[in-house]
């Protein structure tokens, strides 16, 4: 693992933690007495929704969706890929992911649930959302509202497809 790019660190494991347990308290009281359907968004929100899963008190099935980008990329258009294996109608559903950056993806995804799916509610979960998102006309959770809109690596986030592994979150270092 290329230390080189690791910078400053943003968000340690202990901040994960508690930042984990601040959204899944917002989700118990949220959807107390209900379910939903967790819907994660993959690789990135792998490891937040593994974490976040664990300290919901509701019944919760689970799903996953795809849409490869670039980190930083208001304007993504690559296919968004969902296997759907979950029957979604008339559900709640969760759509997980370790951040909002940009948020354009995050939007283009929650346009695509809502229009392909007669939910009940969609609402966003993630760990951390960073200041320059586009707004996005969905009930967010999440922990953390970053300073400024510095690349970061680790838990989730890559950079060149790598560096997702790393169990805190950091400044991303290009020289």
């Amino acid at each position: 693992m290329s230390k080189q790019y690791i910078g400053d660190l943003v968000l340690s494991q202990e901040q994960i933690k508690v930042g984990v347990s601040q959204v899944a308290q917002q989700l118990n009281q949220r959807f107390a007495g209900q379910d939903a359907v967790i819907v994660s968004v993959v690789p990135g929100g792998i490891l937040f929704t593994a974490d976040l899963v664990r300290e919901l008190t509701f019944d919760i099935s689970m799903d996953y969706i795809s849409c490869p980008h670039t980190p930083g990329d208001r304007n993504n258009s690559s296919e968004i890929v969902f296997h759907q294996n979950i029957p979604l109608t008339g559900r709640n559903v969760i759509l997980v992911d370790d951040a909002i950056e940009s948020g354009g993806t995050m939007k283009r995804i929650a346009h695509f649930l809502q229009q392909e799916f007669d939910l009940n509610s969609l609402s966003i979960a993630t760990l951390f959302v960073k200041p320059g998102r586009v707004d996005i006309p969905v009930t967010q959770h999440h922990a953390y509202v970053m300073e400024n809109d510095d690349l970061l690596v680790g838990y989730g986030l890559p950079w060149q497809d790598q560096l997702r592994n790393i169990p805190y979150v950091s400044k991303l270092v290009v020289e």
